[in-house]
C-alpha cells in the first residue's frame, strides 16, 4: 500500500528522446515523493542515462512533460535544474583527488573573505564540512585528508553529503555502488538511509544491482525499451520478481532474433 502524507516532488508524463532514427525513451511515466528512494533499474540500453540527463536538465525531451514540486517546467540547463533543486551524482564523482576533502565540499562555492574576490576562508569551510558530515554519518578520517587518499565508498560519500549541503531536493545517484566491495556499498547505503529517515529528499537511485539496492529503496522502476514496465512498492515484490522479469525480456529479446544465441 502507498505511504501516506507524502508530496509528489518529480513527475514525468510521457517523456520520450530520440536522436535521429534511435529512439531512447518511447514513452516515460514516472513520480518520486519527498521522503521516497526509488530504484530506477534496468540494463544497458534501456534509457536510464538519457532519461537521468533530462532531469539534470543535461538534455530536452523530444517531448512529454517534466513537474518539480507540482509545477510543470522545461529544463534549459544543468544551471537550471540546480536552481530547482536537482542534483546528481554521476561514477565520476566531479571531486579533485588533489584538494582536501573540505576544499571538495565547496568546489565553486568557496566561503571567502571580502567578497567574490576575498581570501579563502578556510577555517569556516572545514567547520561547515565536520558539522555537515558529522550529521549525514559519514565517516572519514579527516577533512584535512586529500580526497585521492580516501576509498571509493568514503569518496561516494562525499560527493553525496556535497550535494545535500547544496541544498538538493531531488537526488540522482547513478550507480552509487559500482564496483565496490560489500563493506563500501553498505557505507553508501547507510548513507542514503539517513537521508531518507532525516530529510524530505527524493532520491533516485539508478543500478543494475538491484539486489544491492533493494531493502533501502522504497519503490522499484524497472526501464525496458525505452519505458517503465514495472512500478512496485518494494513491500510488494522481491528480488526473484525483478529476476525473472529481466531473464524473460532476454528470453524475449533473443526471441526477435536481437541477441544471437551462443
Amino acid at each position: 500500500m502507498e505511504p501516506t502524507g507524502r508530496r509528489e516532488i518529480l513527475r514525468a508524463e510521457h517523456i520520450a528522446k530520440s536522436f535521429g532514427r534511435v529512439i531512447a525513451l518511447r514513452d516515460i511515466n514516472l513520480r518520486l515523493d519527498r521522503g521516497e528512494v526509488l530504484g530506477l533499474l534496468g540494463d544497458n540500453g534501456a534509457g536510464k542515462s538519457t532519461l537521468v540527463k533530462i532531469f539534470t536538465g543535461y538534455l530536452q525531451p523530444t517531448s512529454g512533460q517534466l513537474y518539480v514540486d507540482g509545477a510543470p517546467v522545461t529544463l534549459r540547463s544543468v544551471a537550471h535544474a540546480r536552481s530547482l533543486g536537482v542534483e546528481a551524482v554521476y561514477q565520476d564523482l566531479a571531486l579533485i583527488n588533489e584538494l582536501n576533502v573540505y576544499r571538495n565540499m565547496f568546489l565553486q562555492r568557496e566561503a571567502v573573505f571580502g567578497g567574490p574576490l576575498g581570501i579563502l576562508d578556510d577555517a569556516a569551510m572545514r567547520r561547515a564540512a565536520i558539522a555537515h558530515l558529522e550529521r549525514m554519518g559519514v565517516n572519514i578520517p579527516s577533512v584535512d585528508a586529500a580526497v585521492a587518499k580516501l576509498s571509493g565508498g568514503q569518496r561516494q560519500a562525499i560527493a553525496v553529503a556535497r550535494s545535500v549541503y547544496q541544498k538538493a531536493n531531488i537526488l540522482l545517484l547513478d550507480e552509487p555502488t559500482a564496483a565496490m566491495g560489500a563493506k563500501e556499498s553498505a557505507m553508501i547505503l547507510d548513507v542514503i538511509q539517513q537521508l531518507k529517515e532525516n530529510g524530505d529528499i527524493g532520491i533516485v537511485i539508478v543500478a543494475h544491482n538491484y539486489a544491492q539496492i533493494f531493502d533501502v529503496c522504497d519503490r522499484i522502476n524497472l526501464v525496458e525499451g525505452g519505458t517503465v514496465v514495472f512500478d512496485k512498492f518494494t513491500s510488494e515484490t522481491s528480488v526473484q520478481e525483478l529476476t525473472d522479469l529481466v531473464v524473460q525480456e532476454y528470453r524475449n529479446a533473443r526471441n526477435r532474433g536481437k541477441i544471437p544465441a551462443p
